[in-house]
């Protein structure tokens, strides 16, 4: 039985991809070193600031010791940005809403700091429905390592096989499947609606139940 779902947020629960990259380029335009959107969606998308500040190091020289005060300006714009845009969105919490009815322990995994996961957990909503939250300064290593899923489940008392995951980008995903629990891959959050959920949580269980027997 599935008994706990944990959600990615950026580009699941929060339509924030654009944001990141935003808030990112902008500040970096100041240095000069801006990044190509396609560049960005291929090679970054998912990871943490400070991962993509250290692969930027690497492969184009920027210096480490703007490091932290490239992150506190990124992590201030993010915070602009989300203001402005984030907003309540319906089907998510209705789906939310109707796990929360069905007993399901629910929690959201982000790869991005923990200040701007409540921030646009509570602009969206969503925040009165999360029995937990792991940002990427709650692990020591952040997606793709499995940690952070497998500490949302130790701290909510789920098994892997009783966990649902949905995921939306190869970091993440890869993140999910390494934890042992089951994975929904979603396109959008305009993909993450209760009907899909729910008949995934239902194909899940049937197999279990087949196996089983």
């Amino acid at each position: 039985m599935i008994k706990g779902v944990l959600f990615d947020m950026d580009g699941v629960l929060i339509d924030a991809k654009d944001w990141h990259y935003e808030a990112l380029n902008d500040v970096l335009a100041l240095f000069g070193m801006p990044i190509d959107r396609d560049a960005h969606l291929a090679t970054f998308d998912g990871l943490p600031t400070r991962a993509k500040l250290a692969m930027l190091s690497k492969s184009r020289g920027l210096p480490t010791g703007l490091h932290t005060f490239i992150n506190h300006l990124k992590q201030e714009r993010t915070a602009e940005i989300a203001t402005a845009r984030c907003r309540p969105v319906f089907h998510h919490r209705f789906a939310l809403q109707q796990l929360k009815l069905r007993g399901m322990k629910m929690a959201v995994c982000s790869n991005s700091v923990r200040p701007s996961v409540e921030l646009m957990m509570r602009l969206s909503g969503l925040s009165p429905l999360l029995d937990l939250i792991v940002s990427n300064e709650d692990v020591a290593k952040a997606k793709p390592d499995p940690e952070m899923y497998l500490t949302a489940m130790a701290t909510l008392g789920l098994a892997p096989h009783e966990t649902l995951i949905l995921e939306d980008n190869d970091h993440g995903i890869a993140a999910a499947r390494a934890s042992g629990a089951h994975v929904m891959i979603v396109g959008t959050p305009d993909d993450v609606v209760y009907p899909a959920i729910a008949r995934t949580i239902a194909d899940i269980e049937a197999n279990d139940l087949e196996v089983a027997n």
